[in-house]
Order: structure tokens, then C-alpha cells, then sequence
């Protein structure tokens, strides 16, 4: 998805070498504390992988590093701060994939969720998984897609609410798999799985830290995951892909943006320190214990894969015939 991270020693001489070449003014950056934009409450993911890299960051920047949560309207407050806010490196928006789906669920929003802002690097992408309740008659996803042919509008699956990753992922689904299932919305993860452990829907599709306990106790059936490769934390389950559904490739993804207008010099600072800070071996076990693969990008490669994943969206909702609001 995005290019792979260059090792740590080579990311450090690149860091140096960048340093030296640039302007007097753009070496003094940064001069004061960085404000990093949140817009989800403390403890959820967002905020985890913001405080992940905070303080490594800090660290390589010789400056601190402020997590500032503003949660609301599904992370578009946070944005619209960051959107508003000098160009000038410090402020910076921790921004994942409900940015592209926020762009184009919301009919108006104060601010392009393209052009007014500066794409930095990615940090990581966690998998989803599509999961069943134990008593869930088929063991894999070909199975529910069997089950849902032969049952039309029967099966049913759980999200996090209307216009989400986890409500999108599930129409995705039923778009490339050609299946009949009825979407269901709860307010948060936690209502959704106990849902489906209730046997009250059949399935859902959610990032994989929070289902974890559940499916080790098995109590959930893991059919897919839904990245492009198996995840560590479930070796045994297979991806969608390589179950035969074309196609289905969902992942939770995390990046770091400016305001649009900040100094290209600033950019390319910030986008060494992340590619510093993400090869660090402490770092990659916390974010991979935390499901999260981490791999930085360009800041060319992270504004591309944006601006993809809205309109990949865009489709998906026209498709299913979501309103937006």
C-alpha cells in the first residue's frame, strides 16, 4: 500500500543530509512545541498511535509534542483546527482513513479534505476482520458467501454506526462478493460485538485489537482478515483475498498531514523524523502489539493513497445508495 519504511541507519544519514542543505530558516523549526491534532477521544486507536509516535518524535525534533484530542462529527473538528491553523509545522493532524470517509459522507464541510492539507507520511494500517458469533454455521468467508446466496436478506452484520469505516467495509463486501446482507449500526465497538456474541446479528467487520479477547476465548469466529496479508495476531485466518474475494482489501490506516501551505522544507523534515522514529525496533513492538503495522511513506505516496481512498469511497457509498448527511 504504501513504500516500505528504508532501515534506521539509512533514515538517520538521510535526515542529516537533508538537514544541512536546507535554509537557516527552515533548520530553526521547530521553535516551539508541536500541537498534535486528534479528532477522537483519548484511548481510542487514533489517540494511541498518536501518543505512540509522539514522544519519539519529540525526542529526534528536540521539541515537545502535544496530543490535543477534539473529538467530534466523526474527526472533522480536529481537521477543520488543523485546516485553519498557521502553515508554519506546528500543528500537525494525526489523520486515518475516516478522513476519506468523512469527505465524502458529509454533504458540506468548512474545509477541502484534499487541497488544505499537506500530506506528511503514513504510520501504519491495521487489518479488519469479518467475524460471526460461535454458533455461526460456516468457518470461513467463501461459507458466509455461500450462506448469503443461498439466503438472501437473512444474515445480517454489525457496525459502528451509519457512514463508518466498519459500515463501509461491510458494503464493500456485499458489492464484490454480489451478496444480500442487511447492515446494522450500534453506537461503538463495544455494542456491536455484544451483538453479535448475543446472537442478535450475525457478523461484523472491525479492526482487529478489539476483537481479539473474543476470538481467543471463542466466543467470535474469525472467517477473513481483510488486508492484503495474513495478520500476526491471527495466523490462521486467512485474508479475503486469498479466500477468492477479489477485490476486498480494507485496512485502518493512520498519517500525518499539515495545514496545506507549510514549507516543503518543514514536510520533508517531518516525513525523516517519522521514517526515524518508525524504524525504531521498541516502536515497531508497540505498534504491532498494538495491530498496527507501521511502514512511512512519501509524503507524494501518503497524498495519492488519500485522495484514492475518497474516491474509492465515493463509489462504494453511490453504489449502496447511502445518503450523506
Amino acid at each position: 500500500m504504501f513504500h516500505t519504511a528504508p532501515k534506521r541507519r539509512g533514515a538517520l544519514l538521510c535526515a542529516l543530509a537533508l538537514s544541512a542543505a536546507l535554509p537557516a530558516s527552515a533548520q530553526e523549526w521547530p521553535s516551539r512545541p508541536i500541537r498534535m491534532m486528534v479528532g477522537f477521544a483519548p484511548g481510542g486507536g487514533t489517540d494511541i498511535i498518536a501518543r505512540m509516535v509522539a514522544q519519539p518524535l519529540a525526542a529526534i525534533l528536540g521539541q515537545p509534542i502535544v496530543v490535543e484530542n477534539k473529538p467530534g462529527a466523526g474527526g472533522t473538528l480536529a481537521a477543520n483546527a488543523v485546516a485553519r491553523a498557521a502553515p508554519d509545522g506546528h500543528t500537525i493532524f494525526v489523520m486515518n482513513n475516516g478522513h476519506a470517509v468523512s469527505a465524502v459522507v458529509y454533504q458540506k464541510l468548512p474545509f477541502d479534505s484534499v487541497k488544505d492539507f499537506a500530506p506528511v507520511s503514513s504510520l501504519c494500517a491495521q487489518p479488519l476482520v469479518v467475524a460471526a458469533g460461535k454458533q455461526f454455521p460456516a468457518d470461513g468467508i467463501a461459507g458466509l458467501i455461500a450462506r448469503a446466496k443461498a439466503q438472501p436478506g437473512k444474515l445480517n452484520y454489525a457496525s459502528v454506526g451509519i457512514g463508518s469505516t466498519q459500515h463501509f467495509a461491510g458494503e464493500l463486501l456485499r458489492q464484490v462478493s454480489g451478496i444480500d446482507i442487511v447492515h446494522v449500526p450500534y453506537k461503538g465497538t463495544p455494542n456491536a460485538v455484544a451483538a453479535v456474541l448475543s446472537g442478535e446479528v450475525d457478523l461484523l467487520v472491525d479492526v482487529a485489537s478489539p476483537l481479539l479477547g473474543h476470538i481467543r476465548a471463542g466466543e467470535l469466529k474469525p472467517l477473513a482478515v481483510t488486508s492484503p496479508q495474513r495478520y500476526a495476531g491471527l495466523p490462521q485466518t486467512p485474508t479475503a483475498l486469498e479466500s477468492g474475494v477479489a477485490g476486498y482489501d480494507v485496512t485502518t490506516w493512520y498519517g500525518l498531514a499539515f495545514p496545506a501551505g507549510t514549507p516543503a522544507t518543514i514536510v520533508e523534515r517531518m516525513n525523516q523524523a517519522v521514517r526515524q522514529a518508525l524504524a525504531d525496533d521498541a516502536l515497531r513492538k508497540q505498534a504491532l502489539a498494538a495491530a498496527c503495522l507501521p511502514e512511512a511513506s512519501t509524503p507524494e505516496a501518503f497524498g495519492r493513497h488519500v485522495g484514492a481512498e475518497i474516491e474509492r469511497w465515493r463509489g462504494v457509498m453511490q453504489k449502496a445508495g447511502i445518503a450523506q448527511q
